[in-house]
């Protein structure tokens, strides 16, 4: 089951979306909430997976709820305004329904939600950090499988990284801060080198005081990392 959660400052609108999830089999309804702040006073004392929100709320407004939580559960907008689609998208959100909301455009873009919830299920449970050999990242709304042995450097670029791979020529593009991809990174096959770069220590040809080598990619070292590369090379 997911368990989600409405939210709508308009109580016929708010009614409508309950009844609406009461018809699909796989959603469990957690709380039907008329302001944000409501919402995330539940979120705090138990796990919900899906939250199916307004945009325009007094005080604290959709978009603001999603940007304002670190650990995210999946979203479906549901609004009066076509304007803010773009804005929903690049947060991330699994859909985006303009109201009034035909009963089967909803249930589709839950059977969206559903087959993002097993994917990420399916990806943990087969994935043991101590001796994975994979992990997967979202990337526009798939989950894409990232082989540990194939990269060769994580760029971080403010809120996303760019996963730079031996086997193609184009980086894989994820919203994660670095922290959370060089945790699951191998800290033996793996070595920080600067705020933005992670390095697999395979393909390293060469090194200098103030940088290291990919064939002829020079990547930068920071002072706070040099004793990690010292290190290195005292092996």
């Amino acid at each position: 089951m997911i368990r989600c959660i409405a939210i709508d400052d308009e109580p016929l609108a708010l009614e409508l979306l309950q009844d609406n999830i009461s018809k699909v089999p796989f959603l469990q309804l957690v709380a039907a909430c008329d302001n944000a702040m409501e919402a995330l006073q539940i979120i705090e004392k138990q796990p919900v997976d899906l939250i199916f929100l307004d945009i325009q709320m007094p005080g604290l407004t959709g978009l603001q709820l999603i940007q304002s939580m670190t650990v995210k559960p999946m979203f479906i907008l549901i609004t009066a305004y076509e304007k803010y689609a773009l804005e929903g998208y690049n947060l991330d959100v699994t859909d985006y329904l303009v109201k009034p909301v035909a009963l089967e455009r909803f249930i589709k873009a839950c059977y969206k939600a559903k087959e993002l919830f097993e994917l990420k299920h399916a990806a943990k449970e087969n994935t043991a950090p101590a001796t994975a050999e994979y992990f997967f990242v979202n990337v526009e709304y798939s989950l894409v499988k990232i082989t540990i042995a194939d990269i060769m450097y994580v760029e971080g670029l403010k809120d996303y990284i760019k996963i730079h791979l031996k086997s193609s020529s184009k980086p894989v593009v994820t919203r994660m801060p670095m922290k959370t991809i060089e945790d699951q990174l191998p800290a033996k096959q793996f070595i920080r080198i600067h705020k933005s770069y992670i390095v697999g220590v395979a393909f390293i040809t060469s090194i200098r005081k103030t940088s290291v080598f990919i064939d002829t990619l020079e990547l930068p070292v920071s002072d706070h990392y040099r004793d990690a590369i010292a290190a290195l090379t005292a092996k």
